[in-house]
């Protein structure tokens, strides 16, 4: 028997008049120096014919995905938003003829997520009430050290010390190896590299000992034998986990590494849709299942891999290192999920770019976030950053619809 949540939303559904997707914008930066905030991400909008309107969000390759964001377009508008497990299924069989992956399966992220907004702000309820609700009031966070007040090489116990101090954060993920990475052409790593490497995680455990998590990201950078030997000298120092070792999709690989430490594995980051973590999971080499909810194909598809992981006995603790809607839609699947093991953040981007850029930025408090009861994914972009003078638009729209843009309107068929 339904819960009477559940029977309040559905009812609420029930007596919404049809929806229809009437146009679509996107907007990117050529630049990350086009803006004090860091733009790297591409945003896309959905409007209805209700007026309601949702965000999705990917990125790197900005152009690129707006592009394919847009070529999807024509067979978006007329449907209707919430029909989104038919929406996702019938763009990811079209994209499949092109090889799924790369900006096919960012764009399918991207446009998936801004559908779930979509409902979630028909229904009046936040994402994670859609989902599942609250397994977790509270979600525990990491921190990756991108570059902000100090050099994580040089003075990591500077930033954990602040962290554990300001926001309670006490795990951090650091990259001291992706310099012998680039010396060396990924080809090999000597012990004179591995000794350099270590010295900031040897700083890390001298200074906290066993009361904060460290984990490695390796970038993919690395083959076995590197990989290897890296793990082995690692070991003492009791990582939370290695991540992206090796290229995703050697996964007999990496069962070998695997087989050859003690210390965890983890995984996933760039790889794209469940049939490539259902090999991932079958190689039985990670203890934790990471994915980006804007690469993966969107809320949609991390739902199904965080329940196979599930099925598998792992948690799951997603990458958050991209643009602020990818923190927040990650925000509500960790808060509905019962297998989250830590969540990823990112000091900078909520003490200095989300501020600069959002009406409502969240931010970590005692080592956690805690997802508001906002509709939809409740992110709400200043209209002077949606219309920010190096912002690059384009509309795809219905024949003589009328297309909100920030604080203007469009007219007309499609623009640049």
């Amino acid at each position: 028997m339904a819960s009477p949540l559940v029977a309040q939303y559905d009812a609420v559904a029930h007596a919404l008049a049809p929806m229809k997707i009437t146009g679509i914008e996107t907007v990117y930066w050529n630049s990350r120096d086009d803006a004090p905030f860091w733009p790297h991400w591409t945003w896309v909008k959905i409007e209805t014919d209700a007026g309601i309107s949702g965000i999705g969000e990917t990125y790197p390759r900005n152009p690129v995905e707006a592009a394919m964001i847009h070529s999807t377009a024509s067979s978006l508008i007329g449907s209707d938003p919430r029909d989104i497990e038919r929406i996702w299924a019938s763009l990811y069989r079209s994209f499949d003829f092109q090889v799924i992956g790369g900006a096919e399966i960012r764009a399918l992220s991207a446009i998936d997520l801004a559908l779930w907004d979509i409902l979630g702000k028909s229904l009046n309820a936040p994402v994670y009430r859609l989902i599942g609700g609250r397994s977790n009031p509270r979600v525990r966070l990491y921190n990756t050290c991108f570059p902000w007040k100090y050099d994580f090489n040089t003075e990591p116990e500077k930033i954990m010390r602040e962290l554990i101090e300001t926001r309670g954060i006490r795990g951090i993920k650091i990259w001291p190896f992706d310099g012998a990475a680039a010396r060396n052409q990924n080809e090999f790593i000597t012990w004179t590299d591995i000794d350099q490497a270590l010295v900031p995680v040897k700083k890390l455990r001298d200074a906290f000992g066993s009361e904060i998590e460290i984990a490695i990201e390796l970038h993919s950078q690395w083959n076995l034998p590197a990989a290897i030997r890296i793990a082995h000298a690692l070991e003492p120092y009791h990582p939370m986990w290695l991540e992206d070792a090796l290229m995703p999709g050697n996964f007999k690989q990496y069962h070998e590494l695997a087989a050859a430490t003690s210390a965890p594995l983890i995984a996933g980051e760039r790889m794209a849709g469940k049939l490539q973590f259902e090999q991932l999971f079958e190689s039985r080499t990670v203890k934790f299942a990471e994915f980006d909810v804007t690469w993966c194909g969107g809320l949609t598809e991390a739902r199904k891999i965080a329940a196979m992981a599930d099925a598998m006995q792992l948690p799951i603790a997603p990458h958050t290192a991209g643009g602020p809607l990818l923190f927040y839609a990650t925000t509500h699947l960790s808060t509905a999920e019962p297998n989250v093991w830590i969540q990823e953040s990112c000091q900078r981007f909520y003490e200095h770019d989300w501020p600069l850029m959002l009406e409502n930025p969240i931010a970590p408090q005692d080592g956690h976030i805690t997802m508001t009861d906002d509709p939809g994914f409740g992110m709400k972009i200043k209209p002077e950053i949606w219309n920010h003078p190096k912002s690059i638009h384009q509309v795809t729209r219905k024949p003589g619809a009328r297309f909100k843009r920030g604080d203007q309107t469009d007219t007309g068929g499609t623009k640049n």
